[in-house]
């Protein structure tokens, strides 16, 4: 990585893990035109799950925000090969879909998916603002309890 967005993620101490493999018959990221639409990932760290189970019986709102920062940090991994190893052709978030694995009555979707929604605005500032839908589900691939899926415009 080169330039300021590598230079920002230093700042931050934070580094981009490998590109986690897709789970099943699809592809990690789609190119056209100028947006770049990555595929859900999960809280994935070092190619295991790191959060599993449910928001509201067994993970907490911080772990589920803690979920949600791993998860938008696995979209960057991807979307880092989606830009040719160079982060500073991102020209905006667009839209960031975030999906909770939640038990019944749990009402705390945004705040989940703010870590993820956080994250991006601490690393691109104000291009990492975006539109989101945040959503309870009854479950996830793998037991994760967080997913991210990603719309970006590049140049």
């Amino acid at each position: 990585m080169a330039g300021r967005v590598s230079a920002r993620l230093a700042e931050l101490g934070i580094e981009l893990p490998s590109a986690q493999p897709p789970l099943a018959a699809y592809v990690p990221f789609a190119i056209t035109g100028k947006l770049v639409v990555v595929s859900g990932q999960l809280p994935m760290q070092a190619g295991k799950l790191a959060v599993a189970g449910k928001l509201g019986d067994t993970v907490t709102v911080e772990q589920g925000q803690a979920a949600a920062r791993l998860c938008l940090l696995n979209v960057l991994a991807h979307l880092h090969t989606a830009c040719g190893g160079d982060l500073d052709r991102v020209v905006r978030i667009v839209r960031l879909g975030g999906f909770v694995a939640c038990a019944p009555g749990f009402t705390q979707h945004p705040a989940v998916i703010n870590g993820a929604s956080e994250l991006a605005v601490e690393i691109f500032g104000d291009a990492g603002r975006h539109a989101r839908a945040a959503v309870g589900v009854a479950s996830l691939p793998v037991d994760a309890a967080v997913e991210i899926e990603a719309l970006i415009e590049i140049n």
